[in-house]
């Protein structure tokens, strides 16, 4: 098949960062979703249109951007592991 050759990455280490990359807009939309979500369903049931659509679509996006600010914060111990391993510890 002419993608066995395209797609040829041996290191482990690109694809995990090539996935979580990826994966952190998906944390940032989902979060938003679920919570605008949660907060339509909560204002039909109980009658309080729109103040917990509100509520939770900003409970949402506060998530999402903790989801996103917990991976960059990975990535970035990842990185500065790899650094220290190949470069030697850095002097601060």
């Amino acid at each position: 098949m002419f993608f066995n050759n395209w797609f040829k990455i041996n290191d482990k280490k690109y694809l995990d960062a090539i996935s979580t990359a990826g994966v952190i807009g998906l944390h940032m939309v989902s979060a938003t979703v679920v919570g605008l979500g949660m907060g339509w369903y909560l204002d039909r049931w109980l009658g309080t249109k729109p103040w917990l659509t509100g509520v939770f679509l900003i409970l949402g996006i506060v998530a999402g951007f903790k989801n996103v600010w917990l991976d960059s914060r990975r990535l970035l111990k990842a990185q500065d592991k790899e650094d220290a391993e190949r470069f030697g510890p850095k002097d601060r």
